[in-house]
């Protein structure tokens, strides 16, 4: 599955505007092994989950609504949404109600700055799970909608693309059983482990 992602990488190892306007289980897989950087500070992405509009679980599955607009709009632009009154999720999107959630990345840019932000030292810790990750990169609100093709987003890609695990979504009440879920392999970085 990975390694198709080379048509839509740029010489100068930018993804190119037609990385994301692809299948959106193909994109996630995809991002394993970019890096994401916010104004500078991020690492490399080893967490996925793909979701789109005729998924149960998916924030687009019932309609356009003002919180989901972003999942309708041109692909390559982040959806952010705040959940359990506590946590911003960022999610990349594919167009046509459909998006990926960044689960975890391992650090590898101002990680000074993320451990004042999570305040925690532990690198592990940093951004492995969505919540942590958004806190970490100093994700809120004000991205929604953006494009990840312009600053404050930074996403590159560099070789050699990491294995790639498939499994189980988790986190989810519906459509559990979906393996939409993609990890880099054997990352000390997941939100969780995957599943045996």
């Amino acid at each position: 599955m990975p390694g198709s992602k080379d048509h839509a990488i740029t010489t100068s190892g930018n993804l190119d505007r037609s990385f994301f306007s692809r299948d959106v289980e193909q994109v996630a897989a995809d991002l394993i092994g970019i890096t994401f950087l916010v104004d500078g500070i991020g690492g490399t992405i080893v967490e996925t989950e793909a979701y789109c509009k005729n998924d149960p679980a998916s924030h687009s599955f019932k309609g356009l609504k003002p919180r989901n607009a972003a999942m309708f709009g041109p692909a390559g632009h982040a959806y952010v949404y705040f959940i359990y009154g506590m946590h911003w999720c960022v999610n990349f999107t594919c167009g046509d109600g459909s998006a990926i959630l960044i689960r975890a990345i391992e650090p590898t840019s101002g990680l000074a700055a993320m451990a004042v932000r999570r305040g925690v030292t532990d690198k592990r810790l940093l951004c492995s799970g969505p919540g942590r990750l958004c806190k970490a990169l100093g994700i809120n609100a004000r991205f929604d909608g953006l494009s990840l093709y312009q600053p404050p987003f930074c996403l590159t890609y560099s070789q050699p693309a990491p294995s790639v695990t498939r499994s189980k979504r988790i986190g989810i009440s519906l459509a559990k059983d979906s393996p939409r879920r993609f990890c880099a392999t054997n990352s000390n970085y997941l939100s969780r482990p995957v599943s045996k």
